[in-house]
């Protein structure tokens, strides 16, 4: 039979693991040129740090906390090439990368075909108006269709049915299994069918090196439809890393729409309040990220086409958790910190815009809550050399901002503004607002 295992068959770990494909992974990286001319933008080695690791000073002086998986260039499973009596594997063709497209029709019998349509549900009419950048389409409601491919779905099959038990079901040194090396590399048949046979197992959720499960690499690797299909299989949703992130935070901190739709379309079991080892929620994560895209595409001169897609995309991943219910009060655990202070910290005035947009009855509150002592008007006031200062400083007190709350150390904002001539002058704008909120009151009394 073309698929029985030939003598000459290397045993499982000669397959690549996603150790080895991450490191592929950073190798193009590293070696990726910037479209921007020299002259005009000095060309940067290193890609954009992805980040959501803790409460720093600096969010974006953190460590990378993520890593990418992106499917490796070969088109074909020619990693069983090596087996002479596997002559159809080396013919074998799957798509590799991103395969996720709105209008994606894959050719397969219907009878085999899956269709999903994942809607995001608005939980509050003001939140999605409130917006901008809604994502791609500019709709709220993007839909996710795709259709698995029978024939290459069965041919996956045969292909497992012809490996060593233990080459399919086994985890290697790194703890890898079969269905993380097919996720990892976007084989979407191949996922599934290995995906069949460790659902049978009691495996789905078998946890490599560092904690990732399947379906952890599935949004990692930005796969959308094995996301989905792990999810029919009934993964376990909210399942974390080693450093406590689930499927949420990767996606958020990543910028990946699609794969966040999926998850949550899932319903109600997906936790959008869970905590990382860090004590950030998914909002955190994407408020934090998408801060380092943008501080990223202003070092670029704003000139990055790519860094500005991306903050678009990590925009939207923030604006889905908010519509799906994410809460806006709620406050990282090591330094309190909300959305609004995280972006406020890093002078991120698109999402600080952004945010005061969204109406709520408690706006001032919302605007005057403290982390370790500070509101975000003390944190505003620090951003000595911001190009963004007087108008997030303008922002802030035009929505309820107090000049007057005082800080642990007995500051107030106007305390901590940097010294000279710019300091005085926006000193004058924190206490014309002191004043006149002072005047307020008097004749409400």
């Amino acid at each position: 039979m073309p698929w029985e295992k030939s003598q000459k068959e290397k045993p499982c770990y000669t397959l690549p693991t996603v150790k080895k494909l991450l490191e592929q992974k950073r190798k193009r990286e590293t070696s990726r040129t910037s479209p921007v001319p020299p002259t005009t933008v000095p060309q940067v080695s290193t890609p954009e740090p992805s980040i959501c690791t803790g409460a720093s000073s600096s969010y974006s002086d953190m460590a990378v906390g993520y890593e990418h998986w992106t499917p490796a260039p070969e088109s074909t499973l020619n990693y069983y090439s090596s087996s002479q009596d596997v002559s159809y594997a080396a013919n074998y063709s799957l798509p590799v990368g991103p395969v996720y497209s709105t209008q994606q029709q894959m050719q397969g019998f219907d009878t085999m075909s899956q269709t999903y349509e994942c809607p995001v549900t608005v939980s509050s009419p003001g939140l999605s108006s409130s917006w901008s950048f809604l994502g791609p389409s500019q709709n709220p409601q993007l839909s996710f269709g795709s259709q698995l491919d029978a024939t290459k779905l069965e041919e996956a099959r045969m292909l497992l049915r012809g490996m060593d038990y233990s080459r399919t079901t086994g985890q290697d040194e790194d703890g890898d299994t079969i269905l993380h090396i097919y996720t990892a590399k976007g084989l979407r048949e191949c996922a599934f069918a290995a995906a069949e046979r460790l659902s049978d197992l009691g495996r789905l959720d078998a946890k490599e090196h560092k904690g990732k499960t399947a379906l952890l690499v599935a949004v990692t690797a930005n796969q959308p439809e094995i996301v989905q299909d792990l999810l029919s299989f009934g993964t376990d949703i909210n399942a974390c890393d080693v450093k406590g992130q689930t499927a949420l935070h990767l996606a958020a901190n990543y910028g990946f729409p699609g794969v966040l739709q999926v998850i949550l379309s899932s319903g109600p079991a997906v936790n959008l309040e869970a905590r990382n080892f860090e004590g950030m929620t998914p909002l955190h994560c994407a408020a934090i990220s998408h801060s380092a895209t943008m501080k990223a595409l202003s070092a670029s001169g704003q000139g990055d086409v790519s860094l500005q897609a991306k903050a678009a995309e990590k925009l939207s991943c923030l604006q889905m958790l908010l519509s799906a219910g994410a809460s806006l009060l709620s406050q990282e655990i090591k330094s309190n910190k909300t959305v609004l202070h995280l972006a406020v910290k890093e002078g991120n005035i698109d999402l600080v815009r952004d945010l005061l947009r969204i109406p709520l009855p408690n706006m001032k509150d919302f605007v005057n809550m403290k982390a370790h002592g500070h509101t975000a008007l003390h944190m505003a006031a620090g951003l000595h050399g911001s190009f963004h200062q007087e108008d997030i400083l303008r922002l802030l007190l035009s929505k309820g901002a107090d000049p007057s709350i005082r800080n642990l150390e007995n500051d107030q904002p106007a305390h901590l503004l940097q010294s000279g001539h710019r300091g005085e002058q926006l000193k004058l704008i924190l206490k014309k607002r002191s004043a006149s909120t002072r005047r307020r009151v008097q004749d409400q009394e």
